[in-house]
């Protein structure tokens, strides 16, 4: 059986958490989409395609996942993509009350969807996006959450902005 599971996120930016999660769900499943959102209503450091790039050179081993970005709701994504999975990563009690609501949400909107929480490693469900971000403002040492690209992608965003103000 084939069948192909979507992740979504901002992953703004990747993080170890995201990878262990990719990495699960990359041998669980035949094909995974990677789906970044663009969000507007977040305050992002990196834009869609910059994020995509950094997911690609993050993930470069496994060969069975695709990174496309996505502007709508995460239903109507899916179908389009003719998949009825979804993969949340869930770090905590306060990700899972979350999500909990948005898995009844997207089941109120599609009753064929199907969405798998995945715990994260333990080591890594402190891991946070916003907790990384504020790391690299403070220039901390990202060696132990992110990829090296991401941190040589964060430094520099870091630098041009200072820059900038």
């Amino acid at each position: 059986m084939n069948k192909l599971a979507i992740y979504p996120g901002t992953f703004d930016p990747i993080t170890y958490g995201h990878i262990d999660i990719i990495n699960r769900i990359s041998k669980i499943f035949h094909k995974v989409i990677i789906a970044v959102i663009k969000n507007p209503k977040k305050k992002l450091m990196f834009k869609a395609s910059e994020r995509i790039i950094l997911i690609k050179k993050s993930i470069k081993k496994n060969k069975n996942i695709k990174v496309l970005i996505f502007n709508d709701l995460i239903i109507n994504f899916a179908i389009k993509n003719k998949s009825n999975i979804l993969i949340r990563g869930i770090r905590n009690t306060n990700d899972f009350n979350k999500e909990y609501d948005f898995e009844k949400f997207n089941k109120l909107m599609n009753k064929d969807i199907e969405v798998i929480f995945l715990f994260s490693s333990k080591n890594l469900s402190f891991l946070s996006s916003s907790l990384v971000k504020e790391i690299a403002a403070y220039k901390g040492n990202l060696k132990k959450f992110v990829p090296l690209c991401v941190h040589q992608a964060m430094k520099k965003k870091i630098k041009l902005t200072k820059n900038i103000n």
